[in-house]
């Protein structure tokens, strides 16, 4: 059963702070061996990577299959029906299109003392992009790790992808190729972040890795950050919906439920001002339930993290938000635009109740990669932002070294840094 709330109980503090602090995500161990799976490829390259596949995903590599060829590419894509492909084409276009508008502008001005100061923008020289395989096969996570990645400018985009017992989803290969990835390579799981990282005879290394994976590509990409850069450490998906009365019970069902077909860890929860109407959503997962593919993940999700919470106002619906800082927001509600206006934390907020979450996985154009467990209190959506760097610039005349320069030889000395204030002091002497 999941867990039913109502603001007005007397323990409801209590139980929220339960429900809020609840542990989903199964975090088995495996940091030490993550940290033998690096060494080991550090050490023996390309050798390791064709021994940890054959172990891990029951493929024998060589060294002239790591890397899918162009032509294997083009013999997957063919096998794409039109239908998928025409749907795959317009999600990138419509990514495409949305991420274009978040390009940064460079920017250069004097100030008042008369320094040129400003910044520019560039992208990342390389990125990787690690994508899962096998069951958790996603082409709408190649389009939003590589569209923004190519939007930004990065000019080597290259993609891992495990490729369990052989088998590959042609409709990422079709992704990757839209998207404009330069490498595809057969590899996966901490070998695949390491060579990534640190390089292989046949893998050069990149400067940023992005992408989903599975407990041990998280603690991969925790040991290389430093070395390369990463997008984020994402945990189980979530969803939170703030609905009144005024609703399909059956939508917010289904809502609900396509966040807890994602992963037995991943959470549901249904914030509601109209207890009938809560009812009435339980009852409608119970029976949407009994016809889903992936049944038995759903339900156990539902049932072990799920929660419907009962509040007397939208207001109390929009303070028990910004605690929870949701991955996914839904506001079913008479005005979202308004109530969205008193969001504090979210990663993406899905405004009206013909906006369900599911259009933002796929065609609604922001990037669906989230953060997770509560971490949109201080970070944000991937963007084409996390494939740039900002450089800033500052130029002195002559004039503003003398009106600044002595407080930065003062500075320098308060901390005991004299080549610093020396630095500056010899150009102030020249100028005298």
């Amino acid at each position: 059963m999941p867990v039913f709330l109502d603001a007005n109980d007397s323990d409801f503090e209590v139980a929220f702070s339960r429900l809020l602090n609840s542990k989903r995500e199964d975090s088995p161990d495996v940091d030490y061996v993550v940290a033998e799976i690096i060494a080991d490829v550090r050490t023996r390259g390309d050798e390791a990577l064709l021994d940890l596949t054959q172990k891990f995903d029951r493929f024998a590599l060589t060294v002239e299959t790591l890397e899918i060829s162009q032509d294997e590419i083009s013999e997957y894509i063919l096998k794409v029906p039109d239908k998928e492909r025409v749907a795959l084409e317009l999600a990138a276009n419509r990514i495409r299109y949305y991420h274009e508008r978040q390009l940064p502008q460079d920017a250069m001005w004097r100030d008042g003392s008369g320094a040129e100061l400003g910044w520019r923008w560039t992208p990342v020289a390389q990125a990787g992009l690690y994508v899962p395989g096998g069951l958790a096969s996603y082409p709408s996570s190649v389009l939003m790790n590589a569209i923004p990645a190519k939007v930004a400018g990065v000019g080597r985009l290259v993609m891992t992808v495990p490729t369990p017992d052989g088998v590959i989803n042609p409709l990422v290969m079709l992704a990757a190729k839209i998207s404009g990835v330069t490498e595809i390579y057969r590899i996966g799981g901490a070998q695949a972040v390491a060579a990534l990282a640190y390089g292989t005879e046949s893998i050069a290394p990149v400067d940023k890795i992005t992408g989903p994976g599975n407990a041990f590509v998280a603690a991969a990409k925790r040991r290389v950050f430093g070395k390369v850069g990463i997008d984020m450490i994402a945990g189980p998906s979530e969803i939170l919906i703030i609905a009144d009365g005024v609703n399909d019970p059956d939508w917010i069902a289904l809502d609900l439920l396509s966040q807890a077909e994602h992963d037995k860890s991943a959470q549901s929860l249904l914030i509601t001002t109209d207890g009938k109407f809560a009812n009435s959503v339980a009852k409608a997962i119970d029976k949407k339930l009994k016809t889903l593919q992936r049944k038995s993940i759903a339900e156990a999700s539902w049932r072990d993290f799920g929660a419907i919470i009962t509040v007397p106002s939208l207001d109390i619906a929009v303070d028990l938000c910004n605690r929870i800082a949701p991955e996914h927001l839904e506001l079913c509600v008479k005005d979202p635009l308004l109530l969205s206006k008193k969001i504090k934390h979210a990663g993406a907020i899905f405004l009206g109740a013909l906006t369900p979450e599911a259009i933002g996985d796929y065609v609604g154009g922001p990037n669906h990669v989230l953060p997770t467990a509560r971490s949109s209190r201080f970070s944000s959506g991937l963007s084409v932002l996390d494939f740039m760097k900002r450089t800033t610039l500052a130029a002195m005349s002559a004039d503003v070294l003398r009106d600044v320069g002595p407080a930065a030889v003062t500075l320098a000395k308060s901390e005991s840094l004299e080549a610093h204030g020396l630095s500056v002091t010899a150009r102030l002497d020249k100028l005298t």
